[in-house]
């Protein structure tokens, strides 16, 4: 009993004296953590290939490369590359002998393929010499040739063609832009002539790059990818399984999306090229096409938001060689599927979806049926989900990371419920900081709504103290606040001068059903301003540690356009900060690089007048500013562009409220560069500072 108690005293003291080793988070602890992304496993399962970045200050001193891990977690990660350049996409061959990725080495103008022989070992060997940089690269079944995308002129017939234009275009002495339709930039960049397009090289070292769709009528005018967050435009290619053909995804009427919604449709066209062929039609739009390891099954996304301001992705799925007739595999399921793979025999499917902060693992057969729930994360989120397609036995790969711990990868087993760290890149790092888990709440809106909202606490948290609410909210409005780490508005970072910061995942938000997404539609910003308050409310009520009479708020993008709200109808909080925040829905509606949603979300078009426009519009309520407000922007922000902060801040100046304006020259519609989120941070603590002592 004396050695047990003896034994207690110890553990006791060693636990705190562990917590007191503890350091409160700064900015350089957070911001050069090494960060892992992108687990590729090889298909027979024995590796995983992924992606690390070790980030600097300086962007020029960052470092991404390649390592590889043995899949059942035996012995440790081992580095692959090491340039200055960096590394990514990476793909093996399908007898997991062979590896791609994509590099700007020593000599290179862009982007180029190399290839490794991950068995016989050597230095990789170049595989393209493109005019334009290249990305996404796949080897066909027979491991014989590759599939690529890359940028092209449409009228350039061959890769040699494509070479002159970039040239005359670079040599031009006028700059000017010229357009006959819509759009004309996305996010941070403006639009030109060029097109995504499909490559095939042979991997016989006698082949250029063979556009498999130059020379067809789909490229007319209209045709495009699909864009994802960012300016990237994806065709989701994949080879058939005989290697005769590719299907992929695209449009032919995005010259439409200043008046309608554009979707995209399956497409095949052969590894030659020639005329592409359309496999999907209707309003529906389908993307991320894959087929499953027996050669059997095309399963793709399908999302039905035409005319609709938003829609859930569902899996659908059809017989391979197309027969036509598709089937939705998870019609049933009300949530928004994610990354999702096959298992290697076939007939079930693993997908991750996001609900109420976290995202989770499901399973669903492919015949279509009840989607169940497979891995609930421990706190946190599951991304980047993968399955060796030839493994003997299933395995899932996929990444995993929480508000206090740095995405790492891991494996998962179906008869078990847990996850295993295949990689420790940060784990040790994230251990000697003072943060804690983010806490979960829900409560009834006014409306009847259920509301889930959590908070993150300050080092040094202190349960019989008082602390200041910062009230955060997120954008979208179509997104959640998720139990991972962000580096634009981190929650422990925001938090460590001594807050409680408070996330609300208010009507319009993801992760809680298509309804609940959809019932922000003719309430962009009334509605959901009313939920945070309300949520403020109810933390003020549940959490005696919170000061209610210290309160700010704010938020980007999305988040941002409502701290503008609040700042038109409320004098609640003390201070408030925006960033890239919508001041006015007229002048936005003109400006942004989307349009026709905003029209969804009013009731039509502006000039029609319609009740969103005139009462749910902050600029209409300048009278009413009174709250110091913190305005951030950044001047290469295309989606939210720098006119709507000017005119947030000439009002706020206009009405002599306290005010601060951050503009930042070389950022878009986020701070992405270090020094300059060092900054941010700095001015956003100083600003709550200010106001909250």
């Amino acid at each position: 009993m004396q050695f047990a108690r003896a034994f207690l005293s110890i553990l006791i003291f060693a636990l705190s004296a562990s917590g007191q080793s503890k350091k409160p988070i700064t900015h350089e602890a957070l911001w050069l953590m090494k960060r892992v992304s992108n687990p590729v496993p090889s298909p027979d399962g024995r590796w995983v290939v992924f992606e690390v970045k070790e980030p600097a200050y300086d962007e020029k001193n960052e470092i991404t490369d390649l390592w590889v891990v043995a899949a059942d977690g035996r012995g440790t990660p081992r580095r692959l590359t090491s340039t200055k350049s960096g590394e990514s996409d990476a793909a093996w061959s399908i007898d997991s002998r062979r590896l791609v990725f994509v590099a700007r080495r020593e000599g290179d103008e862009v982007n180029q393929i190399y290839q490794m022989d991950m068995a016989a070992g050597g230095d990789p060997i170049r595989v393209t010499n493109s005019p334009v940089g290249v990305r996404a690269p796949q080897f066909n079944p027979a491991g014989d040739a590759l599939l690529y995308v890359g940028s092209v002129y449409p009228t350039a017939a061959d890769e040699d063609a494509n070479r002159r234009m970039v040239a005359e275009k670079k040599e031009a002495k006028s700059k000017v832009r010229i357009y006959e339709s819509f759009p004309i930039r996305r996010w941070d960049t403006w639009l030109d002539e060029t097109q995504t397009h499909l490559f095939v090289t042979n991997l016989d070292g006698k082949g250029k790059g063979r556009d498999v769709l130059a020379g067809t009528k789909m490229i007319e005018p209209g045709f495009s990818g699909r864009f994802g967050e960012g300016s990237k435009e994806e065709l989701d290619a994949v080879w058939a399984p005989d290697g005769e053909s590719i299907v992929f995804a695209a449009t032919t009427s995005r010259n439409a999306s200043a008046y309608a919604s554009v979707g995209t449709h399956l497409y095949q066209v052969s590894k030659d090229g020639g005329e592409p062929r359309v496999l999907t039609s209707g309003d529906n739009s389908y993307y991320n096409p894959r087929f499953s390891p027996d050669g059997r099954t095309l399963c793709a996304k399908l999302n039905d938001e035409k005319g609709r301001i938003y829609s859930l992705d569902r899996l659908t799925c059809t017989g391979w060689p197309w027969g036509g007739t598709l089937r939705q595999t998870t019609a049933s399921f009300d949530r928004s599927v994610g990354t999702w793979a096959f298992t290697p025999d076939s007939r079930t499917i693993y997908l991750t979806a996001e609900d109420a902060g976290l995202e989770k693992i499901y399973s669903v057969p492919v015949s279509g049926g009840e989607t169940v729930l497979a891995f609930e994360p421990p706190g946190g989120v599951y991304t980047s989900l993968s399955i060796p397609s030839k493994a003997p036995s299933t395995a899932l790969v996929a990444s995993w990371g929480s508000a206090i711990n740095p995405v790492e990868v891991v494996r998962l087993e179906p008869s078990q419920r847990n996850h295993k760290l295949l990689t420790r890149m940060s784990v040790d790092q994230a251990g000697g900081i003072d943060w804690q888990p983010v806490r979960h709440f829900w409560f009834t809106s006014k409306r009847g709504r259920k509301i889930h909202s959590m908070i993150a606490l300050p080092s040094g948290f202190d349960e019989s103290r008082k602390y200041p609410l910062f009230v955060l909210i997120h954008g979208g409005a179509h997104n959640m606040w998720r139990d991972a780490i962000t580096f634009r508005w981190n929650y422990h970072l925001l938090a460590s001068p001594g807050y409680v910061l408070l996330l609300t995942d208010y009507t319009g938000s993801t992760g809680y059903g298509e309804r609940f997404a959809l019932d922000i539609l003719g309430d962009p910003l009334k509605g959901p301003g009313e939920e945070i308050n309300e949520a403020a409310d109810e933390a003020v009520k549940r959490f005696p540690f919170i000061d209610a009479s210290r309160q700010a708020a704010g938020g980007a993008s999305y988040g941002g356009h409502l701290a503008n709200w609040l700042e038109a109808t409320t004098t609640r909080y003390k201070c408030l900060i925006a960033h890239a925040g919508l001041a006015n829905l007229e002048s936005q509606w003109g400006t942004s690089d989307t349009i026709y949603g905003r029209e969804l979300m009013a009731g039509g078009p502006v000039w029609e007048q319609g009740a969103v426009w005139r009462e749910q519009n902050p600029i209409r309520y300048a009278a009413n500013f009174k709250t110091p407000m913190l305005l951030s922007v950044g001047e290469n922000d295309f989606r939210v562009p720098l006119n709507q902060t000017l005119e947030m801040w000439s009002a706020l100046q206009r009405m002599r409220v306290p005010s601060r304006l951050l503009v930042w020259p070389d950022e878009n519609h986020w701070i992405l560069k270090g020094e300059n989120s060092r900054v941010f941070y700095r001015e956003v603590h100083a600003w709550l500072s200010r106001w909250l002592k």
